[in-house]
């Protein structure tokens, strides 16, 4: 089977347009529908779905992502132990996912730091949700990923790499603020909460939920997507939110945001790389595995 099509046809898939798979691929837009084309008649089935507004793979075109992802990782592990052998040199493209709060601040710094040591290497970096993150591994169409709790699932590994706490925080003018408070006062307060699926707010349930407290129990008065959302309302005085110690640090330090501990409570959370159970690593993922390991 010829890759350069599954190449053409998984990039269709992932950026659901045509044109953005080109542009990806660095080849025009007809080049892809051509490839697609001629997959689809090798293959004696329709793969996209092209009649709505974004292009959608049938089922018989997901069943055969899933394998051509598997199959391309493949060539490509081939193609990088060819070079080995030749050249030293770390080349290639490493694809990366991130939850929002790594990946607003740790994440960035981990890949600066890679790319500064392996200046042939290229790195890409998208933002999702915890539960995307894992569910896009699993599915192979990213080999890895770095998120903020683990979430169980039989198709991804996770290892942690680092600690992060997490803390409330509110304006300087709020009640909470300098404070230590009880669990019976943080009810008596309006709350900002990160969307479901977020990795502080997972931390922050569980450790509640350790001492009877349920989070919808509590005054959550608005529910705002992801870290830089809760942030940015904290700043601006509506309530008190539980965020990454790491993401506010430069607030707390300049004086715009004040801390409050809540007693009982020191919710904390591990950084974990997730990686696709029983795949084999490309070599520019394996050596990115064995950077963030060595600064453990």
């Amino acid at each position: 089977m010829d890759t350069r099509q599954l190449a053409a046809f998984c990039s269709v898939v992932e950026r659901r347009s045509f044109s953005q798979a080109a542009e990806r691929l660095g080849v025009t837009q007809p080049a892809v529908s051509q490839q697609i084309r001629a997959l689809e008649q090798r293959l004696g089935r329709k793969l996209i779905d092209r009649s709505g507004r974004r292009v959608e793979p049938t089922e018989a075109g997901m069943r055969l992502y899933r394998s051509a992802q598997r199959l391309l990782a493949l060539e490509q592990q081939l193609l990088d132990e060819l070079d080995a052998d030749t050249d030293d040199r770390l080349r290639g493209r490493l694809e990366l996912g991130s939850s929002s709060g790594p990946g607003g601040n740790v994440v960035p710094q981990l890949l600066c730091d890679f790319a500064a040591q392996e200046p042939d290497v290229s790195v890409a970096l998208s933002i999702f949700d915890t539960q995307t993150v894992v569910e896009m591994v699993a599915e192979r169409e990213l080999e890895l990923g770095i998120v903020g709790a683990a979430r169980k699932h039989r198709s991804v590994a996770f290892e942690p790499i680092l600690r992060d706490e997490v803390v409330l925080v509110c304006a300087p003018d709020h009640p909470f603020a300098g404070r230590s408070i009880t669990l019976e006062e943080l009810r008596s307060e309006p709350l900002i909460l990160m969307q479901e699926g977020a990795g502080v707010r997972q931390v922050v349930e569980d450790e509640l939920r350790e001492r009877g407290v349920r989070l919808r129990d509590l005054p959550v008065r608005l529910e705002l997507g992801l870290q830089e959302s809760v942030r940015s309302a904290a700043l601006g005085g509506y309530g008190a939110t539980f965020i990454s110690h790491v993401a506010v640090e430069a607030d707390l330090a300049e004086g715009r945001l004040a801390l409050a501990r809540v007693e009982g409570i020191e919710p904390a959370r591990e950084i974990f790389l997730v990686r696709g159970a029983g795949r084999t690593p490309t070599r520019v993922a394996q050596a990115f595995v064995d950077f963030v390991r060595a600064r453990r």
